[in-house]
């Protein structure tokens, strides 16, 4: 029994390290699921506090995962992993059996796992932590108490220090669509082996006060205009697809008044694209970084552009920091948050190839990267549609010739 309940605690303890380190690479991810199960739940009051909780749940999983491996304050760790399995076998039972939302994200975007998988493998950590809670009492530390200690406080300090470099410096591992190397045009297609969802039409009928459906061919025999009165027709998913669903959706870019801008800017030789939301940092606070990478892009007739869900607040931001000439799109706020996962990113592309990404914190290496680039021709510029932050040029991308 003795090697089964080390075996075990050895097992548990790994898996929830490696479960906390792989979300905590991204709190942001976390953050925005748990802002899902809100969402469908109602709960919409409690959205401003989920990154805390993300933050505070990925180092509780890396920190209570290390406690089970040394045997520090076994006691109170085992009732508290109970607790949590107890917890996440709820959630990912919710969402394995009403499809809502698709997924739990237990593993991060790194490695995303069915539903069901979720569920079925929280209830075998269930039977192993409540195997573990009642032999608690035989688990001894592995060190004596002072290294045991020491060693807590040091997991305690790196689980909270690498997700506050995530939040500053964008994730250690990027496992999101808009990685490096990746076109993102090219990611907006469905993928090659996807399977279309099957669908069958029901037609929607009353008969004698009571609403009947069918399809088409399961006519009931003894329909007739004068028995059946017609009110809807109903499209229903009777299997599910697979891979249905483009690795990026939601990526357009519009001006104020609605114009569809994407296409130009992907196809830019090389382009210049700034991330960014007025809601949670000025444009002050990384306006002389971003100046620099302008002015060389500039030099080099490299196109920039910048992307917002707050377009108004923005403008206001930019004009107040002599930026008001570059044009401004708004775009998607939950497309924004996978594109960038700090405010502000910058992109450099190539014909939509992304050649490299930074957080705002670091985009003046964005110069290093812009620097060699040969200087492009200058570009014919066909006003389509004015839409400046003043008065002027702020309209869709130049038309290269």
């Amino acid at each position: 029994m003795k090697v089964l309940l080390q075996f075990v605690r050895i097992l548990v303890g790994v898996l929830f390290i490696f479960s906390g380190l792989v979300k905590a690479n991204d709190p942001l991810g976390l953050s925005y699921k748990m802002q899902e199960f809100f969402e469908i739940w109602g709960w919409h009051g409690l959205n401003d506090w989920t990154l805390l909780s993300s933050v505070l749940m990925n180092a509780f999983e890396i920190i209570a995962g290390f406690a089970l491996l040394v045997g520090w304050r076994i006691r109170m760790f085992s009732w508290l992993l109970l607790l949590l399995i107890i917890f996440f076998t709820y959630l990912t039972g919710y969402t394995y059996f009403t499809g809502k939302p698709k997924n739990c994200g237990c593993f991060g975007d790194c490695l995303p796992i069915t539903s069901q998988t979720s569920f079925l493998k929280d209830v075998v950590l269930l039977i192993l932590l409540a195997y573990i809670f009642y032999y608690r009492n035989k688990i001894t530390p592995l060190f004596r108490s002072g290294l045991n200690t020491s060693l807590m406080l040091l997991v305690t300090i790196l689980s909270f220090g690498m997700q506050w470099y995530a939040l500053r410096y964008g994730p250690f591992v990027d496992c999101l669509p808009y990685r490096k190397g990746n076109n993102i045009a090219e990611k907006m297609k469905m993928p090659a082996n996807a399977i279309q969802d099957s669908m069958d039409i029901y037609f929607v009928y009353e008969k004698q006060g009571k609403k009947v459906e069918f399809t088409a061919d399961k006519f009931p025999a003894d329909f007739n205009d004068s028995l059946y009165t017609y009110v809807d027709r109903v499209d229903k998913v009777v299997k599910e697809g697979s891979n249905n669903v483009p690795p990026i959706t939601g990526f357009a870019l519009t001006t104020a008044d609605g114009v569809d801008s994407t296409g130009y800017v992907l196809q830019d030789k090389y382009a210049v694209l700034l991330f960014a939301e007025a809601r949670t940092a000025a444009a002050k606070d990384w306006a002389a970084d971003f100046k620099k990478v302008y002015e060389l892009a500039r030099q080099k007739n490299i196109p920039v552009y910048i992307a917002t869900s707050s377009y108004t607040e923005l403008k206001q931001q930019l004009t107040e920091q002599g930026l008001q000439n570059i044009p401004l799109f708004n775009f998607d706020n939950t497309a924004f948050r996978t594109a960038a996962r700090t405010n502000p990113a910058l992109y450099v592309l190539n014909e939509g190839t992304i050649v490299n990404k930074w957080s705002g914190k670091r985009m003046e290496q964005a110069v290093s990267v812009l620097e060699p680039l040969a200087a492009l021709p200058v570009p014919v510029v066909v006003p389509i549609v004015p839409d400046t932050l003043n008065t002027s040029t702020d309209s869709l991308p130049p038309v290269q010739p």
